[in-house]
């Protein structure tokens, strides 16, 4: 991991992303995100068979147009059969991610940003993904859908504002149903 993460600090760099200690971003965000010893996330084999069955809807769903990473997480629930929530990804952070301790992240919660500097969409929309358990978030970006290791996720959209999650329409999936099959 500490590959990636000098990576990503040289490519925040040469994008005039750092601020002069490096350790923060121009926007006074951390300009990497640990996934602290004793706070790790949700695995997939504690989830709940309702959360199992959205990881699943989620990796059968289609990827969406650039910008569309709301409508591919939206679409994934809605083949849950949970109803459809709609909104883009600002509405969907500040309508449901209140959450911000790793430890308290589970599989089916939504992952976002108020705001991501990397496009026009990104700085006026924000961007969300789907936590997919074992320190995994699967996103619709680019045009695909790619999954991505939590901390990566944390710090590269975590420049500009503050990760959060939270259960997409209040429907905490982690309440339903016994945690064994």
């Amino acid at each position: 991991m500490e590959n990636v993460r000098k990576r990503l600090l040289d490519a925040l760099a040469a994008r005039g992303l750092l601020a002069d200690d490096g350790e923060m971003t121009t926007y006074g965000e951390p300009a990497w995100r640990e996934v602290p010893a004793g706070a790790e996330p949700q695995a997939l084999m504690d989830a709940t068979p309702v959360q199992r069955r959205l990881v699943e809807c989620a990796r059968g769903t289609a990827p969406m147009r650039e910008g569309l990473c709301a409508a591919w997480v939206e679409r994934a629930f809605s083949r849950l059969g949970m109803g459809y929530v709609s909104g883009d990804a600002r509405d969907l952070y500040e309508r449901f991610c209140h959450l911000t301790g790793t430890g308290d992240l589970m599989v089916g919660m939504i992952v976002a940003v108020g705001r991501a500097p990397y496009s026009a969409d990104g700085w006026d929309h924000g961007h969300v993904g789907l936590y997919m358990g074992d320190g995994v978030v699967a996103e619709c970006a680019g045009g695909r859908v790619r999954d991505v290791p939590l901390a990566l996720w944390l710090s590269a959209y975590g420049v500009a504002s503050e990760p959060r999650w939270g259960w997409i329409g209040a429907m905490a999936l982690a309440d339903a149903g016994p945690q064994k099959d």
